[in-house]
């Protein structure tokens, strides 16, 4: 059989050893690291990844002291009774015939406590606790433990290490001007700023001998002011390739860095160029990386030698067996990441363990455990939406006989209004991923049906799960019958008209999606010039850091008040880490966003509000109502009065916002105990 990705699937010689595919899993913290017993379940974590044929995983970040710790409690390795956890991950991987390389990172200043350390006394943007400036005496100390670390990993069995020099974390501090002021050998040039990462290629190499990977990830683009220029990065990137380096991989902007690199908006492997540009200066392999999510476009990068290599890490989460299933010519059952960022790296910055929304096995792999049934039961599902999806697809792979029920006439739910939305086109993805699997389940669906108490209980079901989902919230204020007043279904799904002025009441996550919705001509996301261009980024890195002086302005064709009853700052619910994506582009469209408002009344002009009890009239020609949901089900009550055994997930449990992690992750539950 032809291979339908025969780049992707050519193995890579390293000289003394070789990689069985260009596919690499990027470094991903899962807060596993920190569990107790985290280790064993993370053994089974990276195996099944191994297992689902990836080439080679890299572990998430371990500091190589206590000062590099991301957290408190954070993971290192740097004492020779820190091994025996490491051996258990390594030979898992190994046993189920993977390579896997352990990301060695300190913190600097992004350290979340008081003994965090930077080349400059500055503090980050994102971490309240100012670091101390690091001593000469520090620095080659902190040198000697990444090659401790290094060491260590080796003992452990690891197949490599990854040197973390990008995102903003110490190497890269000791780099870039903006964060280092330093006037000794350390400082000042940029040979003295990349004195640091140099010399602990150099260590590192010497303590491991020749036939052990080293990775440097090299951060390409800043993405901040102050940030290098592109003549920088090519010399560090050809000094760590002399010092040691067997890979060079792709980093992309710093954490603080006001430019999305990872969110479902960005565009699918937007920063390709600057691989393949800093590749034709380098002999040793360069890895791709953000936002490859597809097997053809990992194979369009390779094939047009753009990279020797492309990293995924979400995309692995959300489907341990993604490489496989390309290999086996299957993309069409790649469970594909929609880089929500929710149940992942949200998770990670709230010190919860990482997850995946459309995969809620990721991570839980040892505790949420689908088993083969003991006895085969007859289960209607109600409500082909996220979380009856979920539900069907697990219960009938268990081996119960499932329908699932939708009185519309495709499944999705909700989804298929989400997908609508400028910059979460990937949801068409999800879609499609469960249309097959409830196929190759063998869910039988029954779909343009609605139903009713008589007609579920003919089938004689042994369970009954009611995912309704929920209906739009009224809004209950003199006005809200006038013609010219919608709700987010009008907008989303009927599609009806809507004029150059428009109020949108609530500021949760469908406030801000028909926003943007309302202010979207061309989605940028499909259009990677335009959205470079709209988010500042210099491609002919002309600046440093790699950013524009004057972002393009993005024509918006509405004018759009966003409001909100809360006193607290707008979208202030919305994800951590893409939350102020959305803000940041409504704000560049003009969008006026109004907090702790009280709706008055609406009246043919528009509406009335008072904010601090000053009243005012907003002349509209439409008004989006997006006020929150009530559950949807009407159904439950007569069915349990029937004697049936009903079970309730997803948005008819809770309505309070559109949850698909949690409606998924409820489905997946439920399907377990059944």
């Amino acid at each position: 059989m032809t291979q339908a990705y025969p780049n992707l699937f050519e193995p890579l010689d390293l000289g003394f050893t070789t990689l069985k595919n260009r596919v690499l899993m990027g470094s991903m913290h899962t807060g596993l690291e920190e569990e107790k017993q985290g280790f064993d379940k993370l053994a089974v974590f990276y195996a099944q990844r191994a297992k689902g044929g990836v080439g080679l995983i890299v572990t998430g970040g371990i500091s190589p002291n206590i000062r590099g710790r991301l957290s408190p409690v954070g993971c290192q390795l740097s004492k020779p009774w820190h091994v025996a956890k490491h051996q258990k991950i390594t030979s898992a991987v190994h046993e189920a015939g993977g390579k896997i390389c352990m990301q060695i990172l300190h913190a600097g200043r992004y350290g979340y406590h008081p003994l965090n350390v930077a080349p400059s006394a500055i503090k980050a943007p994102i971490s309240p606790f100012k670091p101390s400036a690091m001593s000469h005496r520090q620095i080659v100390k902190t040198i000697k433990h990444y090659a401790r670390a290094a060491k260590l990993a080796k003992k452990a069995g690891y197949d490599g290490v990854e040197i973390m020099g990008s995102e903003g974390y110490l190497i890269n501090q000791f780099i870039c001007s903006r964060t280092n002021k330093r006037t000794d050998q350390w400082g000042g040039s940029f040979e003295n700023r990349s004195r640091f990462p140099k010399e602990i290629v150099k260590a590192v190499r010497e303590a491991v001998g020749e036939d052990f990977i080293i990775i440097y990830r090299l951060s390409m683009l800043d993405l901040v002011e102050g940030g290098n220029t592109q003549e920088e990065v090519v010399e560090l990137g050809q000094a760590v390739e002399k010092c040691g380096a067997t890979i060079i991989n792709t980093g992309i902007g710093w954490h603080e860095a006001r430019v999305p690199t990872i969110v479902t908006s960005v565009p699918r492997a937007a920063f390709r160029w600057i691989t393949a540009e800093l590749k034709k200066s380098l002999s040793v392999p360069v890895v791709a990386t953000n936002r490859i999510n597809t097997p053809e476009v990992a194979e369009d990068i390779l094939a047009k030698q753009e990279a020797d290599m492309v990293s995924m890490a979400r995309p692995l989460l959300a489907d341990p067996d993604f490489v496989a299933k390309a290999e086996a010519d299957k993309a069409d059952r790649i469970n594909t990441c929609i880089a929500c960022n929710q149940a992942c790296l949200d998770h990670v910055f709230e010190n919860k363990r990482a997850t995946c929304l459309v995969n809620p096995l990721a991570a839980y792999e040892t505790e949420l455990v689908m088993n083969p049934v003991v006895k085969k039961k007859r289960v209607g599902i109600i409500g082909a939406g996220p979380a009856g999806l979920s539900a069907a697809c697990f219960a009938a792979e268990r081996g119960h006989e499932v329908h699932l029920f939708d009185k519309a006439t495709e499944i999705g739910g909700q989804f298929n209004y989400a997908k609508q939305v400028p910059g979460k086109e990937e949801f068409y993805e999800t879609i499609r991923y469960f249309k097959n699997r409830l196929e190759d389940a063998g869910v039988i669906l029954h779909l343009g049906q609605e139903q009713n108490k008589e007609s579920i209980t003919q089938f004689g079901f042994d369970d009954v799960v009611v995912a309704t989902g929920v209906s739009p919230r009224a809004l209950e204020i003199e006005g809200a019958d006038l013609p010219h007043v919608y709700g987010y279904l009008d907008v989303l799904r009927d599609h009806k008209p809507v004029g150059k002025r428009v109020a949108v009441i609530g500021a949760g996550g469908i406030g801000f999606d028909v926003s943007e919705y309302l202010t979207t001509t061309v989605s940028p996301t499909l259009d990677a010039e335009q959205w470079h261009a709209i988010w500042g980024i210099d491609k002919s890195y002309e600046h440093r850091g790699a950013l524009l002086e004057q972002p393009l302005a993005e024509p918006n064709p509405r004018q759009i008040t966003l409001m909100q009853r809360k006193t607290s700052k707008v979208g202030g619910g919305l994800g951590k880490t893409s939350g102020w994506v959305h803000r940041n582009t409504l704000r560049h469209k003009g969008v006026k966003m109004l907090a702790g408002v009280t709706y008055e009344r609406i009246v043919p002009e528009g509406i009335e509000i008072s904010i601090d009890g000053n009243k005012q009239l907003i002349e509209v020609d439409n008004i989006v109502v997006c006020a929150g949901q009530l559950p949807l089900r009407e159904l439950e009550a007569p069915l349990r009065e029937a004697g049936v055994s009903v079970h309730r997930i997803g948005g008819a449990d809770v309505a309070a916002e559109l949850d698909a992690k949690r409606a998924i992750r409820q489905g997946a539950e439920l399907a377990a105990m059944l």
